[in-house]
C-alpha cells in the first residue's frame, strides 16, 4: 500500500515546503486538488522540488479544458518531474459543468470522457513517435500537428492516467483504458466491494487486463485529532462534507445500497433551499 497526502489549496507559496516535507517523511505522493485554485500549478511547483514522490491530480476537471491544453500541461509536467505525474481526471455533475464552467453537459458523460482519454494519447504519440493525428471523434477532433508546435519527445512519454469513478460506466471505463482509478471520499466498502470493484474487473477482463493493472487510490474519511474536542470539531466537519455529496443525485447510488436513498432526496431539497446548515444532522454516526 502506497500513501499520498494533499498539498496546501491556498497559498502557491506554500507548496514548495509542503512537498519537500512530505517526501522528506516518507509519503509515497503529493496531491492536489481543483477546488478554489487550479490543479496544476502546484504539481509544477512540487516537481521542481522534489525528487521521488508522484504528482497526482485528484481530480481535474476535464471537459471545461481542451484536451490538447491538458496534454501540453501534463507533458511539460511529465518532463519536469522525470516522469511521476499521476494524470487524475473527472467529469464533476451536469449543474457544475453548465453554471460553473459554462460548459455544455454531455448526457451521458462517460462516452466523451472515455474518448477524452484516447484524444490525449493520440496526442502524445505524435509529439513522441510522430505519428501523423488522425483522431476523429464524436465530441473531439485532432488532425493536425505542425513542427512549430510540436514539443517533442520526452523520456518519459507513457502519462498515467487515473479517473474519478462512481457510477457503473466510469468504473469499467478504468478497467479498459485507465492506469488507476481515484476513489471519491463518499465510497464506501460496500460499495467498493459490489459495484466499483466488479465492474472494473470486468471491463479489465474483456480488455485484457487483471485489477493488478490498475491502481486503486481514495475512498473514505478519517477523522483525527490531538484532543477529544479536535476529533469532534471533525466529526461535525464531515459530516457537513457527507451530507454535501449526499445531496447531489448523481451519488444517489452510493447511499442506494445501503437503504439511504431517502436521505438523498431529503439533503437535494434542503441544498436547493440554501439550508446548507441544517444538512449536517441528516447524516448519523452509522
Amino acid at each position: 500500500m502506497k500513501v499520498e497526502t494533499a498539498l496546501p489549496i491556498g497559498s502557491l507559496d506554500q507548496v514548495a515546503a509542503a512537498a519537500t516535507e512530505a517526501e522528506e517523511m516518507g509519503y509515497d505522493g503529493v496531491l492536489s486538488f481543483e477546488v478554489g485554485h487550479d490543479p496544476f500549478l502546484p504539481l509544477a511547483i512540487a516537481a521542481e522540488h522534489t525528487q521521488r514522490v508522484t504528482l497526482g491530480s485528484a481530480v481535474a476537471i476535464a471537459f471545461p479544458r481542451s484536451p490538447l491544453t491538458v496534454a501540453q500541461m501534463a507533458w511539460d509536467i511529465q518532463a519536469l518531474s522525470r516522469g511521476r505525474l499521476l494524470l487524475g481526471l473527472g467529469t464533476q455533475v451536469k449543474g457544475h459543468n453548465e453554471r460553473r464552467y459554462s460548459t455544455p453537459w454531455p448526457s451521458p458523460p462517460g462516452p466523451r470522457l472515455r474518448e477524452y482519454i484516447l484524444v490525449l494519447r493520440a496526442i502524445w504519440d505524435s509529439w513522441q513517435n510522430k505519428s501523423r493525428p488522425n483522431f476523429r471523434g464524436k465530441h473531439y477532433n485532432y488532425t493536425l500537428m505542425t513542427p512549430f508546435f510540436d514539443p517533442g519527445p520526452i523520456e518519459h512519454p507513457h502519462v498515467a492516467i487515473h479517473i474519478s469513478a462512481v457510477n457503473p460506466y466510469m468504473c469499467r471505463l478504468a478497467g479498459e483504458l485507465c492506469d488507476g482509478v481515484r476513489l471519491h471520499s463518499f465510497c464506501t466498502p460496500k460499495y467498493l466491494r459490489e459495484v466499483i470493484l466488479p465492474n472494473m474487473e470486468a471491463a479489465a477482463k474483456k480488455a485484457g487486463r487483471s485489477l493488478k493493472d490498475i491502481d486503486i487510490s481514495g475512498g473514505g474519511f478519517i477523522i483525527t485529532g490531538a484532543r477529544e474536542e479536535d476529533v469532534e470539531r471533525q466529526r461535525q466537519a464531515i459530516r457537513a462534507q457527507i451530507a454535501f455529496y449526499g445531496s447531489t443525485r448523481t451519488y444517489k447510488g452510493v447511499l442506494d445500497i445501503h437503504g439511504w436513498g431517502e436521505t438523498c432526496l431529503k439533503l437535494h431539497r434542503l441544498a436547493a433551499a440554501g439550508k446548507w446548515a441544517e444538512m449536517g444532522q441528516q447524516i448519523s454516526d452509522e
